[in-house]
């Protein structure tokens, strides 16, 4: 085997091991700057993501957050949740798993962008300023209380101080957890205008709730209504009832295919997160064909038999040849069992077939053109590991594996941008300096690669001078 240059060789090895996900993983925990920089541990998977994008197109539509450039960012989490923060809208896996139909989710949705339409993250922050105010005015009224009574010798208005003092925080919480029911109850009815105006049923907001409410009675706990931020279960449940049973829609069911993507979604999210033993129970739950059978060959793929996930995958792909996701999940297995020039040609396919051009696609196909190994697949494997890059510049693992391509190639400036591109993505600011200086040193000034290394290199600068 041939030695890489020094250079190249450490660009490599510093590639390979930051590169944490495996190749061909069709399911990934990553990171990016906004969600993973929190302690979201943020999932990436490009069929899940597309049929998401496709449960909310219509809802961001009727909302008027269409142009609004609303990310949805999938989180590695069990349990059914969903929170925006900013103009991303985080869903948890748990949630997408547990719900049965894709308006259960639509739901969910809906409600989400009733609070981003609504405006309520920066009214919550004006909240919280006037509480903070009323809290701070009552402990000086109390304390300028306490102090006159001292003076005084007064009992009564030191008392008086003390109630001040104490309950003027309390008054100030419920106060704002008093907002915060209403904006929750405002953005339900939201969610419920949204759903008739893109022709959808309500009833997944309603199981929803029935669900919460199931949990709550289970847990026995003895919750105090006024001591939480969201109205409690039963009164959600109330308040909607009459609003979505006059829905022209209220039955209206989810169209077949929609319920194949989603059953489909489902038993590789209870694949990939939950084991075999969650997935087999998903399997005899669920009575479509097809998706029981795409969660036997994911199963099979993880479970270590490559040559039995490959027939059951090529059996998928002579029922729905033009799936996409088919023909990822057989690149992924052909990988697993180390033939990397076949995995490439299923993951070429898979982009090609790929209706939504997501980012994530070609960077696996890349991933597979470097294991091939030859100039000539390394310099396809930049290609298009570059192009997928293009439309998500946060897959920082990407710029990983692109790196370690530039580097094999011999191509140390752009290699050691990547590397730059692929730490800040991966919030490892200092890193990212680091390699952006060392890729500017061989490059020349104003070009582009100059200028992207200088703007990694500035970064946070503006802030830490103000």
């Amino acid at each position: 085997m041939s030695s890489l240059p020094r250079p190249a060789s450490m660009i490599a090895r510093a590639a390979r091991a930051l590169a944490t996900l495996s190749l061909g993983a069709a399911l990934a925990v990553a990171s990016t700057v906004g969600a993973f920089a929190q302690g979201v541990p943020v999932v990436r998977d490009a069929e899940i993501e597309a049929l998401v994008r496709d449960y909310a197109r219509p809802i961001f539509k009727a909302a008027g957050l269409a142009k609004a450039g609303i990310q949805i960012v999938l989180v590695n989490d069990a349990s059914f949740n969903a929170f925006v923060a900013g103009r991303r809208l985080f869903i948890n896996t748990g949630a997408l798993l547990q719900a049965e139909t894709p308006n259960e989710i639509i739901g969910v949705i809906a409600h989400e962008c009733g609070h981003l339409a609504g405006g309520h993250q920066q009214k919550l922050r004006d909240q919280l300023e006037r509480a903070k105010t009323m809290a701070i005015v009552a402990s000086l009224l109390g304390a300028g209380a306490l102090a006159a009574g001292a003076a005084t010798k007064s009992r009564g208005l030191a008392g008086a101080g003390m109630g001040l003092a104490t309950g003027g925080g309390e008054l100030a919480r419920r106060s704002l957890l008093t907002y915060q029911r209403g904006e929750e109850v405002t953005a339900d009815r939201s969610a419920v205008t949204y759903l008739n105006a893109t022709g959808q049923s309500g009833k997944g907001m309603l199981k929803t709730f029935e669900r919460f409410q199931s949990a709550l009675s289970l847990s026995g706990a003895q919750v105090d209504p006024y001591r939480i931020s969201h109205p409690m279960p039963q009164e959600r449940i109330a308040n909607l009832q009459t609003l979505v049973e006059k829905s022209p829609y209220f039955d209206k069911a989810d169209p077949a295919a929609l319920q194949q993507r989603h059953d489909m979604m489902r038993v590789k999210i209870a694949a990939f997160t939950q084991g075999q033993a969650a997935t087999s129970r998903l399997l005899r739950k669920n009575p479509d064909q097809l998706a029981v059978q795409y969660g036997e060959a994911i199963s099979t793929y993880l479970n270590g038999d490559p040559r039995s996930a490959l027939a059951k995958t090529d059996a998928l792909v002579k029922k729905q040849p033009k799936n996409p996701y088919f023909h990822e999940l057989r690149g992924d297995i052909l990988m697993k069992a180390n033939k990397p020039a076949e995995a490439a040609g299923a993951y070429a396919k898979a982009v090609g077939l790929d209706p939504v051009k997501s980012g994530l696609l070609p960077v696996s196909y890349g991933q597979a053109l470097m294991a091939v190994g030859t100039p000539e697949s390394l310099k396809k494997a930049v290609a298009q590991m570059s192009a997928g890059l293009e439309r998500d510049r946060e897959k920082a693992v990407g710029y990983r594996y692109l790196a370690q391509a530039y580097g094999e190639l011999g191509e140390i400036a752009k290699a050691d941008l990547a590397m730059a591109e692929g730490y800040f993505y991966g919030a490892s600011y200092q890193e990212a300096k680091i390699f952006a200086m060392r890729a500017q040193k061989a490059m020349k000034p104003g070009e582009p690669g100059w200028l992207r290394a200088q703007d990694i290199i500035n970064y946070g600068k503006s802030a830490k001078t103000k």
